[in-house]
């Protein structure tokens, strides 16, 4: 089964202070011209999307320079409500390695959360691929900076604003590849958790 975990676009929430995206129909067969064509606009930011190390690293790499392999491939999906602390980051990391499917290098946290700095040292020193959650933020909304130079200083991806209400603790195949947009800090992406069995993955 496929589970889409993305937020519509034009119907997402937006970090405070944030643009919202707008479109624009420039062309339309409704006003009797030839095709529809449609003008985007938007802040990478907004809506499910995930962050490159430049969004807060001076000199990091952008979104363009990541490689798909961060994106892509075995993720465990955690349940947890409030403030994950070093202790509970442990406990995330040990579920997911117990899967035996190499999911514990991706991590999507369910649930109402924030992840805290401790957190985010251990899951740095665990050398994630990626981490998400379903804020819009992967740390406290009010004061995220700290969060993000953490994991970003160590090229951990994040994957911000995934909508996981339909999915089940446990180990999924993770597709959140990126737009290829050249030198930015982050991007939009579409992302999707289909279900795998231990027999067809390959570690």
């Amino acid at each position: 089964m496929i589970y889409d975990i993305s937020q519509p676009l034009f119907e997402c929430d937006v970090f405070p202070g944030d643009s919202r995206p707008l479109k624009n129909q420039v062309m339309s067969m409704e006003n009797g011209e030839l095709y529809n064509l449609t003008e985007l606009s938007m802040c990478v930011h907004n809506g499910t999307h995930v962050d490159a190390p430049c969004h807060f690293i001076r000199g990091g790499k952008g979104i363009d320079r990541i490689p798909l392999e961060k994106f892509i491939g075995p993720a465990y999906v955690a349940e947890h409500d409030g403030d994950v602390s070093a202790q509970d980051a442990e406990m995330i990391l040990k579920k997911a390695a117990g899967s035996g499917l190499g999911a514990e290098k991706k991590i999507l946290i369910k649930g109402k959360t924030t992840v805290t700095e401790e957190a985010a040292e251990i899951f740095a020193k665990a050398g994630l691929d990626l981490i998400g959650n379903e804020s819009q933020t992967v740390g406290p909304e009010d004061a995220p900076m700290r969060v993000h130079l953490i994991l970003l200083q160590e090229e951990v991806v994040l994957l911000e604003g995934v909508r996981l209400d339909a999915v089940r603790e446990g180990a999924y195949l993770l597709n959140c590849a990126p737009i290829n947009l050249t030198d930015t800090d982050g991007s939009p992406c579409r992302a999707v958790l289909m279900d795998i069995e231990e027999k067809s993955v390959e570690i």
